[in-house]
């Protein structure tokens, strides 16, 4: 099913439903109900909010954790290359000392979703701070950030397949 590449490692069974509610044109309706408000976006649009937003999470939750150097929506990640966002870790001598920079890149097309799916996606970046592979610890540290982290992943995607079909709906 080309059209639910975003929720290729999801199971049969969900992918079926997912599926369904396209076919049937009610994601629509289904984010629209699920994510109410001004319609449904968050006010995060330029960097120095989104800067804030996210250095107001890492110190709720990661106040020990390496200092992050730059938060950016960026234009060019695109999420057909499966990127929501980045987290990069530069390194530079300077003088006799290595200086390392974290930045985390968020795909500009999040400018205009709900907060909650942001949220998602700024909490899996400032995960990869502590917990560079995706593997059981570092979902573990989502969770503690979010605990619907997990739900909020699959709307993101179903919104991602609903986008690739339908257009932007916020």
């Amino acid at each position: 099913m080309p059209e639910l590449r975003y929720l290729n490692a999801y199971s049969p069974q969900l992918q079926q439903q997912a599926q369904d509610l396209l076919e049937a044109e009610k994601t629509a309706d289904f984010f629209l109900k699920k994510y109410p408000g001004i319609h449904g976006i968050h006010g995060i649009h330029g960097t120095r909010p989104l800067y804030e937003y996210t250095m107001a999470l890492k110190n709720q939750y990661m106040r020990s954790s390496a200092p992050i150097s730059k938060v950016i929506y960026d234009d060019k990640i695109h999420v057909i290359n499966n990127a929501l966002g980045l987290h990069t870790f530069v390194s530079r001598v300077q003088g006799n000392k290595l200086k390392a920079k974290n930045e985390i890149r968020i795909s500009s097309l999040f400018r205009r979703i709900p907060e909650p799916l942001l949220k998602m996606i700024v909490v899996h970046e400032l995960a990869h701070l502590r917990e560079k592979a995706h593997d059981k610890a570092f979902y573990k540290l989502c969770c503690y950030m979010e605990p619907d982290y997990h739900q909020l992943e699959f709307d993101l995607r179903l919104y991602l397949c609903h986008r690739d079909r339908f257009g932007d709906l916020w």
